[in-house]
């Protein structure tokens, strides 16, 4: 009758190692988080497909505005007038590109497409880029029109208080920061823009704050039935609302923004084209270069509300 061990440890001559124990290589990849890009959202691209290449300038025409005189009857001598053209130039001048190589041998033995996972990130990646440069050309760079900024915003009025870089609005209660959403669109109203097409860009910050307020109900929100459900504002006073991490901030002040998509415009023209580069090994690589634009008029406003951390 056999007889087993019950007690001891297990040993073995030499000692086991485990080299033939497989490392696994899971062929999923981990999920990665990138910032929210909301342009193609707030900016108009109507000319987009009239750029070529960088360095282009394309001018963009506005129709003139035409006096209106008293009549004064009959024999009244009429004066007539020549209208003035007005136009808008959008420059050209902005560049990026991203080149990735592969090598054949590895791309033939991986586990995955290796070309198409790493030009979809260079994509996002792109996109955020842009973003973050728009933005600070749009809202810091160029600003808003005078009227529609400061501490005496209000093209009619200029009753409204935006916040100054010195004087940021004081962001301690959820009412402040509603308060200062009411009063960037009654500064948009007084430059006659439209209420279609109305966008505001918050700070994840700024929206919890908003979202500790009454916003439900249908004066606020547009809508019998609360926002509040779904943790989504929507609709805000005319604004269709975004969240961004990609707005600019300063040393004791951030930026609230709002705009008309209608004024806001951008595009690119891009190209992309596989090649091999000059190596004795075999590999490919794929270049994509775009060249973009954009810009803001003056109906755009910023407030500054205060906070600690640098541009």
């Amino acid at each position: 009758m056999a007889v087993f061990p019950t007690n001891g440890d297990f040993t073995t001559s030499p000692e086991y190692t485990g080299g033939f124990i497989p490392q696994l290589w899971s062929n999923k990849l981990n999920a990665k988080f990138y910032a929210s890009t909301m342009m193609t959202s707030i900016a108009n691209t109507d000319w987009e497909g009239e750029i070529r290449n960088q360095g282009d300038t394309i001018r963009i025409r506005t129709a003139p505005s035409i006096t209106i005189n008293d009549y004064g009857g009959a024999g009244s001598t009429l004066t007539s007038e020549v209208p003035t053209p007005i136009f808008t130039d959008m420059q050209i001048n902005k560049g990026k590109y991203f080149s990735v190589q592969v090598n054949d041998v590895l791309a033939h033995q991986a586990d995955m497409d290796l070309m198409n996972m790493f030009t979809d990130d260079a994509a996002k990646q792109l996109k955020i880029n842009i973003e973050n440069e728009c933005f600070f050309q749009w809202f810091v760079t160029e600003g808003a029109d005078a009227a529609n900024a400061g501490a005496t915003a209000g093209a009619l009025s200029a009753e409204y208080n935006l916040g100054t870089d010195a004087l940021p609005i004081d962001q301690a209660t959820p009412a402040n920061v509603l308060k200062t959403i009411l009063r960037m669109s009654a500064a948009l109203d007084e430059q006659n823009v439209p209420e279609e097409g109305r966008w505001l860009i918050l700070s994840p910050f700024d929206r919890q704050l908003l979202m500790q307020t009454d916003i439900a109900q249908a004066y606020f929100t547009g809508d019998q039935s609360s926002t509040i459900r779904t943790g989504k504002i929507g609709m805000l006073d005319r604004f269709e609302v975004y969240v961004s991490n990609l707005l600019p901030k300063g040393t004791t002040d951030k930026a609230m923004v709002a705009g008309l998509s209608a004024v806001a415009s951008g595009g690119t023209s891009a190209g992309a084209k596989p090649r091999r580069p000059r190596s004795p090994r075999l590999s490919r690589c794929v270049t994509r270069l775009t060249s973009a634009t954009s810009f803001a008029a003056c109906q755009c406003t910023v407030a500054r509300l205060s906070r600690t951390r640098r541009w």
